[in-house]
């Protein structure tokens, strides 16, 4: 008989670990207890090796779907002769260390429940279990006790505690486990407040009658073409037609939402095959846990509107991940944009009044409940190159709040992103817990959710920090906040260059924090060292130390950052720049402003940018495939696209280009690229001989730096690396010429990673004393 501690940190609370621990432990016939921790759990079992063998070997291959192990750390103690095995009451720790599940899509088994009409939870919406249903979006304090959550004020009827007390039923400490008869319900509103139903009824036995009428009606007015505000895990999403042009150009003109893709929720799998091509990585990552929205190639002559998508070949897809979901879908049947429920660059909603206040004017009708939503969180974004290479675009539900471990200890830090996309970051020992998305810190109400965020994260783990980081642009509002807090708080303040950051979160996430590479940061634009726009970075770093190496000739934005919207103002710098002025007339002559923009050029009224993203936007304005941009990379995503409308993927011509000293000059591929619209070759071949260049300027880039300084490893990191050409060739290439290729993974490349890198900025600097 043999006796072993074992400890494990990882995701192992509120994901029903420890009944499965309890269970194996018992059919193994072992003794000991387990209980939860400030890390994870600690076990002790004792019984025969070859039994503990076989129990420690179940844990890793067999625990429950949505639990995540970081380590395992086993040591040989004492027997002490214990034949039962028991679970311990929580331990309380020093620290709170961040071990809370994100919010989990409904399981298998609850949604076999939910539509079996001789089970007690038959039509409920808000069934859960242990493996599925709210988790960080219902916590207001740790431990994860359901009285630390908005379900405390839902006392649980006589069935539903008699579950959540047997260690063997499905939903033994399933803290949001609720029925018809004690937990919440769903009202339907119109958009002046009044309910359509009647008040909810005091018998058990009519609930869920009631409830399924609010399904039925909410779902016919669906379809007779009016946009619902639903109230979901999260937040409120909302919801109509996306077969319909008039619904659709109905939602953008009033949720002020020009031309960005909306999501669409498909009612299965099967559904969304018949519009989509789909690999089985794919329908994995839609049926996992995470159910994220999942950008998938459109099949032809599909009966979605062409406005959910414009000029796009990708459609955000979905499955329903909570109960309520899969009631709606079971009844519409027909695909629906799912979108978040705010105002462009407003934070989602997530309170019932605040939803009527803020959505009066987007939707007709309300779908609400009465759970609680204790902090928004949107749907995660994925994508996944032809490669197989997968591409985080927006990081929240079913990832927030799993911690990232990094390689060594950290001070406890904050991190406070960037302007875009923006999220904040914690650290504390080895765990870093990145927030949900946040988004463009642009509107008042985006603001004061950037800050609740910063307050809900400091007392939920209970930390002082020692240092808070931010961004090197004094005129972020990330950054202004840090001085201030610094100040008032007197914490240490560290600011990072923007691309640095980039570069470092993928260091961070690969451990490879110590390692000398090449690092590749390229996006649209971040403040650089000597005070310019910076954005297309190739830096050697080693050992603390970053040397800036390469970047592209600055590019004039004619009248500031106007040019990021108006981007056919990039052409015509780019033309003006090239030497071949006679041209701007003859591609740009069309618009009304053309001599004087010239003007303003000769002038000296502009700009310089070497953002990579930038002259992506240009060239997509001079061959005409987008000259305005409505959202964040619009025209390069544009130009991206028509690459999978071309017939010539496999084609490698490229434009030319100098690299002279630290600069990549262009003005060579400009002019070329104004010979092939004079000699009429298709937009589509001009964007792939264009991309082409620019793997080869990459691929040139980094060669040169790795025969100077000896290192074979290159980190890719920024917004222009969610191009899914770009990533898959850049790798194709450098692996070829053997280097070791790494990428976000964890977190995305664009801003939304930028507080990764961010925080791991003070370790990074100390490497420089080693």
């Amino acid at each position: 008989m043999k006796r072993f501690l074992i400890k494990i940190e990882g995701l192992v609370e509120g994901v029903g670990f420890r009944p499965f621990v309890y269970r194996v432990a018992k059919d193994l016939g072992l003794g000991g207890w387990i209980k939860n921790n400030t890390y994870g759990v600690e076990i002790e079992i004792e019984g025969k090796e070859d039994k503990i063998d076989i129990f420690l070997k179940t844990l890793r291959e067999k625990k429950p779907k949505s639990s995540e192990i970081f380590s395992i750390k086993v040591s040989e103690i004492m027997t002490l002769e214990e034949n039962e095995f028991k679970i311990l009451p929580s331990s309380e720790g020093n620290s709170k260390l961040p071990v809370i599940p994100p919010d989990l899509s409904v399981c298998d088994n609850c949604k076999l429940e939910l539509l079996n009409p001789e089970d007690k939870r038959y039509l409920y919406p808000f069934i859960n279990c242990t493996e599925c249903g709210p988790r960080f979006s219902i916590i207001e304090d740790i431990p994860y006790d359901r009285e630390n959550t908005s379900m405390k004020e839902f006392k649980m009827c006589e069935i539903c505690r008699d579950e959540y007390k047997n260690i063997f039923n499905r939903r033994f400490h399933a803290q949001p486990i609720a029925c018809f008869e004690c937990g919440p319900h769903l009202e339907l509103l119109d958009n002046n407040g009044k309910k359509l139903i009647n008040e909810y009824p005091e018998k058990e036995t009519e609930r869920r009658k009631y409830s399924q009428e609010i399904i039925k009606k909410t779902s016919q007015l669906i379809l007779e073409g009016n946009i619902v505000a639903i109230k979901g895990i999260g937040g409120f999403q909302l919801v109509c037609r996306a077969d319909n042009d008039e619904i659709v150009k109905k939602l953008r003109q009033r949720k002020r939402r020009e031309e960005k893709p909306f999501a669409v929720m498909f009612r299965n799998l099967e559904e969304i095959e018949r519009y989509c091509y789909l690999s089985e990585r794919e329908k994995e990552l839609l049926t996992s846990y995470i159910s994220p929205i999942l950008l998938l190639k459109k099949k032809d002559n599909i009966p979605i509107s062409e406005y959910v998508a414009p000029r796009n070949p990708f459609l955000g897809c979905l499955l329903p991940y909570s109960p309520l979901h899969i009631l709606l879908m079971e009844e519409i049947k027909t695909p629906v944009i799912f979108t978040s429920g705010n105002l462009s660059d407003e934070p989602i909603c997530i309170d019932n009044q605040e939803a009527l206040e803020r959505l009066n004017s987007i939707a007709d009708y309300f779908l609400i409940h009465n759970r609680k939503i204790v902090r928004h969180i949107d749907d995660s974004v994925i994508k996944i190159t032809p490669n197989g290479n997968e591409i985080i675009i927006r990081r929240a539900r079913g990832f927030v709040p799993k911690p990232i471990i990094i390689e060594k200890e950290l001070p406890i830090t904050l991190a406070v992103g960037g302007h875009l996309k923006n999220t904040v970051a914690l650290s504390i020992n080895n765990y870093v817990i990145l927030s949900q998305h946040i988004g463009d810190l642009e509107t008042f109400e985006s603001i004061k959710a950037f800050e609740k965020v910063i307050k809900d994260f400091l007392r939920f783990f209970d930390v002082k920090p020692e240092y808070i980081i931010s961004d090197l642009h004094p005129d972020y509002i990330s950054t202004q906040f840090a001085e201030q807090f610094s100040e008032e708080n007197n914490v240490k303040l560290l600011k990072v260059q923007h691309h640095l950051a980039h570069i470092l979160s993928v260091m961070a996430e690969n451990h490879i924090l110590q390692e000398d590479i090449i690092g590749v940061s390229w996006d649209g634009t971040g403040y650089g060292l000597d005070g310019e726009i910076w954005g297309s970075e190739f830096f050697y770093i080693s050992k603390g130390n970053f040397e800036r190496i390469f970047h592209l000739l600055p590019i004039p934005l004619i009248g500031g950052e106007k040019a990021i919207k108006e981007t056919f103002r990039i052409g015509i710098g780019l033309l003006l720049s090239s030497e071949v002025r006679k041209e701007v007339d003859k591609i740009f002559g069309s618009i009304p402003t053309t001599q004087y923009i010239i003007k303003m050029y000769d002038n000296g009224l502009y700009v310089k940018s070497s953002g990579a993203g930038r002259l992506f936007d240009g060239v997509s304005s001079i061959i005409g495939v987008s000259r305005y941009s409505n959202f964040e990379g619009q025209s390069a995503m544009e130009l991206e696209f028509k690459l999978y409308s071309s017939k010539t993927l496999t084609l490698t011509k490229h434009y030319s280009y100098n690299i002279r000293e630290n600069i990549i000059d262009w003005r060579p591929m400009i002019k070329e690229i104004v010979e092939d619209i004079n000699n009429s070759i298709p937009q589509e071949e001009i964007s792939i001989k264009f991309h082409n260049t620019i793997v080869k300027i990459i691929t040139e880039a980094v060669e040169k730096i790795s025969i100077v300084k000896n290192c074979k490893k290159v980190v890719l990191s920024g917004g222009v690396f969610q191009n899914s050409f770009l990533v898959d060739k850049v790798i194709e290439h450098l692996e070829e010429r053997k280097f070791k290729v790494y990428l976000n993974k964890q977190v995305p490349p664009n801003d939304g990673g930028i507080s990764l890198g961010q925080i791991v900025y003070p370790y990074f600097e100390k490497l420089k004393n080693f």
